[in-house]
């Protein structure tokens, strides 16, 4: 294979002086030059005015300088707070989307679909219309007078309102079949839209807003069962943080509000399975009273962004009110323990009606705010397995050959699993591989490859031409992401030759990401790029 250094040289050969000093700048170009300025790579050890004994908090990218640079969305006063994704941020949505249907088979998650609309007396039932009205958009219908149809619904010119959670849906859902005690613990999944009517002067980016996206999720289980429940949503959740890099988060118990459903026996007896399923898992947490739903206590997780501000994400809420409110049933035996099996053989077990408790739970919480918290997380570097621009192959020198032969390149790589003639499987590997053909210096393609927060950029020009599409190499590089070293290693292990692979390091021994490559074949790179997705690099 040829070494990889003749492209690099000639590309900084071809920079002017003030571009050679942006090259050389630290691999993300995400954020705008005057937060860039003002950025301290490492804390400080020095110490505030005022504050003697407390360092300087480091000055920190923010989500807000961050997110605009990547067009992931735009804002209209035609609709406050309700973000119209470009394809940049939508691949990312998508992603998250798609990572928590992964895993949900594996805990007993089966996702549905639920409508966003329903009738005031179903808010009513559920307790929403007197205590969360305020935060609701209300909706009105045709009304009586302008259906098409000569029979018309009984209470059909009744108010709406749009759903502010999906937990009224699911209960509707639990209640259409009848359930056994068999059937528990159900366990039910919804990405379907929320919208809340938060005041506009609360409205922040993509951390508040009035129309969003949650990982929703609704356990149905016997009051055995509840510790257990608990218990494996934690799991999930610090599983699932874990493989996002979050590990500085916080549990805080939300006790009863002032204004709450049902009775205080109920609500002790909640907030105790809350706290002793904390206790039980030796996790830290801090109490915020009357920091519960109005139907039950709850468990949050809290991330905190640059500013210092305490933002809420993942949460587990328990739930004795709205099972009685919708008045719902399960089969089980008079005992309140569930019957051994011999005693169930015998048919010694009389069944009756029981009550289910109902487990809000929620991962992500809002994606939207996920999103944005990642976003400044990662300082624009996303993880390649999410990145919504994951390669772009860069040419140097005219002409239609190079274009012809570069889109061939750029096809295979964008969709290994490609058959032209039949319709493609449902678990095809897909990859976001772009190509520059423009006539600008490849010192400037690759600026602005780095500027855009491609993972990787490759580099084919016409001597390229020389060998057949199948022993076609190219000089890939890193751009872009969080973890540099552990990406060099994958680079490593696919190049399978450290003489083909090649890493500036600097002074701290650490690389950085603009100087981890290889000179690898089509094939390889396919290996590479399909290793970092199945690894969540």
């Amino acid at each position: 294979m040829r070494p990889a250094w003749p492209y690099r040289l000639l590309a900084i050969a071809s920079l002017r002086p003030q571009g050679f000093r942006r090259f050389c700048q630290a691999p993300s170009n995400w954020v705008s030059e005057t937060s860039a300025r003002n950025t301290e790579p490492y804390p400080s050890n020095r110490t505030a005015p005022g504050s003697p004994h407390k360092p300087a908090r480091p000055k920190v990218e923010n989500n807000r300088a961050i997110i605009p640079w990547h067009d992931i969305y735009a804002l209209h006063p035609s609709s406050p707070g309700s973000p119209i994704f470009h394809p940049v941020g939508t691949h990312i949505l998508q992603k998250l989307q798609a990572f928590l249907r992964a895993q949900y088979p594996s805990h007993g998650f089966k996702e549905v679909i639920s409508p966003i609309i329903y009738k005031k007396s179903l808010w009513d039932i559920s307790g929403h219309w007197d205590n969360y009205k305020d935060d609701m958009f209300a909706v009105t219908g045709r009304g009586a007078q302008g259906g098409f149809a000569p029979e018309r619904q009984i209470g059909e010119e009744e108010e709406y309102g749009l759903k502010p959670m999906n937990c009224p849906g699911h209960c509707l859902l639990f209640k259409s079949q009848r359930r056994s005690y068999k059937d528990l613990p159900i366990r039910y999944a919804d990405f379907s839209p929320l919208h809340r009517n938060e005041l506009s002067g609360t409205l922040t980016g993509l951390t508040r807003l009035r129309r969003f996206h949650q990982d929703d999720g609704h356990i149905f289980c016997h009051h055995t069962q509840i510790e257990q429940e608990v218990r494996r949503t934690l799991t999930f959740v610090e599983r699932v943080y874990e493989t996002f890099g979050l590990g500085d988060y916080k549990f805080r118990l939300g006790t009863k509000p002032e204004h709450y459903i049902g009775n205080l026996q109920d609500w002790d007896r909640a907030e105790s399975r809350l706290r002793g399923a904390l206790e039980e898992s030796r996790r830290e947490y801090t109490v915020e009273p009357g920091g519960g739903a109005f139907y039950g206590p709850k468990i949050d997780i809290i991330l905190t962004d640059a500013d210092g501000k305490d933002h809420q994400t993942a949460t587990i809420q328990l739930d004795f009110q709205l099972p009685a409110q919708f008045e719902l049933e399960f089969d089980a035996p008079e005992k309140s323990v569930l019957p051994d099996s011999d005693s169930e053989k015998t048919g010694t077990v009389r069944m009756q009606p029981q009550r289910p408790v109902l487990i809000h739970r929620a991962i992500f919480g809002s994606l939207e705010r996920f999103m944005s918290l990642l976003a400044e997380s990662y300082k624009g570097r996303w993880p390649f397995w999410m990145s919504p621009r994951q390669l772009t192959i860069l040419t140097v020198g005219k002409g239609e050959a190079i274009d012809s032969r570069t889109k061939d390149i750029a096809r295979q790589l964008a969709s290994p699993d490609y058959r032209p003639a039949e319709a493609q499987a449902l678990h095809s590997r897909h990859f976001m591989v772009d190509y520059d053909s423009s006539d600008r210096s490849l010192a400037k393609k690759i600026v602005d490859a780095r500027k855009k927060g491609y993972s990787f950029y490759a580099i084919f020009g016409g001597r390229d031409l020389e060998k057949p599409l199948e022993k076609q190499t190219l000089n890939i590089t890193l751009c872009s992401h969080p973890k540099p070293q552990v990406v060099q290693k994958v680079i490593g292990d696919v190049s399978q030759s450290q003489q083909t692979a090649f890493s500036n390091e600097t002074k701290n021994g650490t690389s950085n990401g603009g100087d981890i490559g290889a000179a690898l074949s089509v094939r390889q790179c396919q290996e590479l790029l399909s290793r970092l997705d199945a690894q969540f690099l």
